[in-house]
């Protein structure tokens, strides 16, 4: 008897698999503590523009920032002279990563030294409100061109980084702010993170949003409810105990 023939089974068509976005916590900006009595309050304003961040030690390798995927990062300010012994400094290598970087107060000068720049001691110091005059530029977009700032500075950046371009001055910090868009590194000498600095929030969303390009999507609520589905995910129908603080002991 003849065999019929069976025709061989077409293979089937692979599906690609959808590619979810990471979540703002996966990338997250990082606020490199300087010894700013400031840094918590640096990173709450980023978390209030609706951006995830979090405060990390100036003591982080490039190697273990770059681990971290970090959206963007913003160099806090500090009490220290840049060039007094001891004081705090970040791994260089940092700023060669391609991560949108905002130095503030301490956290420009630091960047400024290390980048082919300079800083002095000048005699001119600020402490209080100071009038600044902006340029149009990414950090002061739509923004005053005059405008009201808070300085707290013994040095002052001499001399920007090589390749940066002074978009704002004081009359005692006739650098008061760079940018080289090129490198994606930005310095202001003020502090945008305190209330006594009027459009000090834009400043800060400005470089969030159109520097960094990261949407505000994140909430604290957004936090819980993700959470949630992790660990209903991981434990299924099983019941689960959470102890906190004295729950702990």
């Amino acid at each position: 008897m003849a065999q019929s023939k069976v025709a061989p089974a077409k293979a089937a068509k692979a599906i690609p698999l959808p590619v979810s976005e990471p979540t703002p916590e996966e990338r997250p900006v990082l606020v490199v503590d300087l010894g700013g009595q400031y840094s918590q309050l640096i990173a709450r304003r980023v978390r209030e523009a609706r951006v995830y961040s979090e405060l990390v030690s100036h003591r982080l390798s490039a190697e273990e920032i770059a681990a971290r995927n970090p959206a963007a990062l913003v160099l806090s300010g500090g009490p220290a002279s840049v060039y007094a012994a001891g004081a705090p400094h970040v791994d260089e290598a940092i700023f060669s990563l391609g991560v949108p970087t905002l130095g503030i107060c301490y956290g420009m000068q630091l960047m400024a030294r290390d980048l082919g720049g300079a800083v002095e001691r000048t005699g001119a110091s600020e402490f209080g409100k100071t009038e600044l005059e902006a340029t149009e530029s990414e950090l002061f977009h739509d923004l005053p061109q005059e405008q009201t700032v808070w300085m707290s500075h013994g040095d002052s950046v001499t001399a920007p980084p090589t390749g940066a371009a002074v978009t704002a001055s004081s009359p005692n910090a006739p650098i008061a702010a760079f940018e080289d868009r090129e490198r994606r590194l930005y310095g202001v000498q003020f502090h945008p993170e305190v209330v006594h600095t009027p459009h000090g929030q834009e400043i800060l969303k400005n470089f969030l949003y159109e520097v960094a390009g990261v949407p505000p999507t994140w909430t604290p609520a957004a936090v819980i409810e993700e959470q949630v589905e992790r660990i209903r995910a991981t434990v299924g129908s099983e019941r689960v105990l959470c102890a906190l603080s004295g729950g702990v002991d």
